[in-house]
């Protein structure tokens, strides 16, 4: 008890109160929890281009799209589709495709894919730009996508068809982007180059191409329906990748096709229309010696049933691609009933060559 009595009568320590923090309420939609599924993204990098290349690949695979405007295979499009929304370096290193990518870089990319996967656009119209023959250019819905296996043979500089070193004037007939025309340019250093077009909006495109690898001085852009546009002029070598499709072919084209100029590759019934006035009047507009080369793709064993008289030379590349012939001026005189003094006793063969065995 006396234990008990000391406890009551102790001294009693006075303790202010801690006084209560005031603070503003928090509005109710802060304080419901975030959903599980933003809580993880919230704490997930910024994925990288590698990442994003592995995805976009896996995206084109499943929509079973057609390649073939410039790319093979869905990897080739998802590469070129990435390197040009995120603006890579070519080569880009590593280190570089490892870094995170920005909400505003992947958006375009997320664009860009949809239009592939969806409007079926060719990757090559996305991108603006494709490479022939070594060349980069500027493509748009103007114009046909580079796709020729004639780049393989220009790079040869057309041997062993013709010394390249006498050659001075060369003529693309339907020249497109330009692409064939410039890349002559480059190949023929000493020749004057007519690349030729009935579609001034191609032109246009072509004009953008030749400035842009600074050949204006050699390469003269010219709206022309075939050979209509020239005078006297004759040429060392003409060149063409003509409109060859058919009617029933262009029924059948893939949506892809749609999105490029009906013009550059629809050739009527048949779809020989341009080449026989290329074959027709090929031989007036070419020099002694001189040559005609034409890509005519599927419509080959056409071109072979209706002008057999005529000794092509098919051409093999070795990259791929078929469907090129080359004759001489002398073979198409000979075959129209020139004078035997316009032969010139280098008479070729019909058969296939392999471009890339010659030179």
């Amino acid at each position: 008890m006396a234990q008990l009595s000391h406890r009551r009568g102790a001294r009693r320590t006075s303790r202010r109160p801690t006084p209560k923090v005031l603070r503003r309420p928090t509005p109710k939609v802060l304080r419901r929890p975030m959903p599980k599924v933003l809580r993880r993204l919230s704490r997930q990098a910024p994925p990288s281009a590698t990442l994003l290349l592995q995805r976009v690949q896996r995206r084109l695979q499943r929509a079973h799209l057609h390649f073939g405007h410039g790319t093979e295979r869905a990897k080739d499009d998802a590469a070129a589709l990435v390197w040009h929304a995120l603006g890579l370096p070519v080569p880009a290193s590593p280190a570089r495709l490892a870094r995170p990518v920005s909400a505003r870089r992947r958006q375009l990319l997320e664009r860009l894919v949809r239009r592939r996967v969806v409007e079926r656009v060719p990757v090559v119209y996305l991108t603006q730009r494709c490479w022939f023959a070594g060349l980069q250019m500027y493509v748009d819905e103007r114009v046909l996508i580079p796709r020729s296996p004639l780049a393989e043979l220009i790079e040869q500089r057309f041997a062993p068809w013709i010394d390249a070193r006498r050659v001075h004037r060369l003529l693309d007939v339907g020249t497109g982007s330009g692409c064939i025309a410039i890349a002559c340019a480059k190949a023929l250093p000493r020749a004057q180059v007519d690349a030729l077009d009935i579609s001034s909006d191609a032109l246009e495109v072509a004009r953008i191409n030749i400035r842009a690898h600074r050949v204006s001085r050699r390469v003269r852009a010219l709206q022309s329906d075939h050979f209509g546009a020239l005078k006297g002029e004759a040429y060392d070598i003409i060149v063409s990748n003509p409109p060859y499709v058919g009617a029933r072919e262009m029924a059948q084209l893939p949506p892809e096709y749609w999105h490029e100029p009906r013009q550059a590759l629809a050739a009527g019934r048949d779809g020989l229309d341009s080449v026989r006035v290329l074959l027709r009047e090929g031989a007036r507009r070419l020099r002694p010696g001189g040559i005609l080369v034409v890509e005519v793709g599927n419509s080959e064993e056409l071109v072979r049933r209706e002008f057999a008289r005529l000794p092509f030379t098919w051409l093999e590349f070795e990259r791929g691609g078929g469907g090129v012939f080359v004759l001489t001026r002398e073979q198409l005189c000979a075959a129209a009933g020139g004078s035997r003094a316009a032969l010139s006793g280098n008479m070729l063969d019909g058969g296939n060559v392999v471009v890339g065995d010659v030179g």
